[in-house]
């Protein structure tokens, strides 16, 4: 049976023995009821992967005995999913896929077509509780990287951080869209080597705006073709998440 997973952030993870405590040892206490001597894994987000042994257990705490620590690469390039909101719960769905897909930063956008907008104050407790989503799909996953999960904001202020990536693509329905792969293959005759920071922008219901893409696209953002037919935002998300997972997969 598969050991099961707990996350500890990386500034607990120092050493020869792990204490767990809060909402992750309520869980492996009173929910999954673990028991002394049994193998469990810590993943700290960054890298790591931790094969320990439960040492001790007390009402709060749980304490673990490291027996190998395991460092696990990223992809070459780090990938920025900038995905405009979706109606409900669906953005909860594009995080566990993208955590799955090798994400290392998503931020959600609220553009012209975004149904859901927030104050300050509702932003940052959205945002908190992506983060968690985030950490829990890496405990099922297995994922040694944990997404940065970023406070909803506006395409303008994105911008206005001046983020360079090597390679950054948008979705698009226009005509002068390009497959992916002719991106890459550009990108690696030019610079020999593999882009070693990808972003991609997937629109909301609706799509961006035709504003809103001449905004992305005088950024440096490629507009690139998702296939013929249109897709749903959490497909547009995966379809794109898939694609640079693939292409930036080193060559064995």
């Amino acid at each position: 049976m598969t050991a099961h997973r707990f996350y500890l952030p990386p500034e607990h993870c120092a050493g020869d023995v792990l204490r767990i405590e809060g909402r992750e040892a309520h869980h492996a206490l009173h929910v999954l009821r673990v028991k002394r001597g049994e193998p469990v894994v810590v993943l700290d987000g960054v890298g790591h992967e931790f094969a320990c042994e439960v040492a001790e257990t007390s009402r709060e705490t749980l304490t673990l005995r490291v027996a190998q620590k395991h460092s696990i690469p990223s992809l070459p390039g780090p990938i920025t999913l900038l995905q405009a909101l979706p109606k409900g719960k669906i953005i909860e769905s594009i995080i566990q896929k993208s955590v799955e897909l090798g994400a290392r930063r998503i931020v959600p956008l609220l553009t012209g077509r975004v149904v859901t907008q927030f104050d300050g104050k509702d932003a940052a407790n959205k945002r908190e509780k992506w983060q968690l989503v985030a950490i829990e799909a890496i405990k099922q996953c297995g994922a040694a990287w944990l997404p940065k999960i970023e406070t909803p904001t506006t395409i303008e202020q994105f911008l206005a951080g001046k983020e360079t990536f090597d390679l950054s693509l948008v979705g698009s329905l226009q005509a002068d869209r390009r497959h992916p792969r002719v991106c890459f293959q550009e990108f690696q005759a030019r610079h020999g080597r593999l882009p070693q920071g990808v972003a991609v922008w997937i629109g909301p219901e609706g799509d961006f705006t035709p504003g809103e893409l001449k905004i992305i696209q005088a950024s440096g953002a490629l507009p690139i073709s998702l296939g013929r037919l249109v897709l749903r935002v959490e497909t547009a998300a995966i379809y794109c998440l898939s694609m640079l997972n693939y292409e930036l997969q080193p060559a064995a």
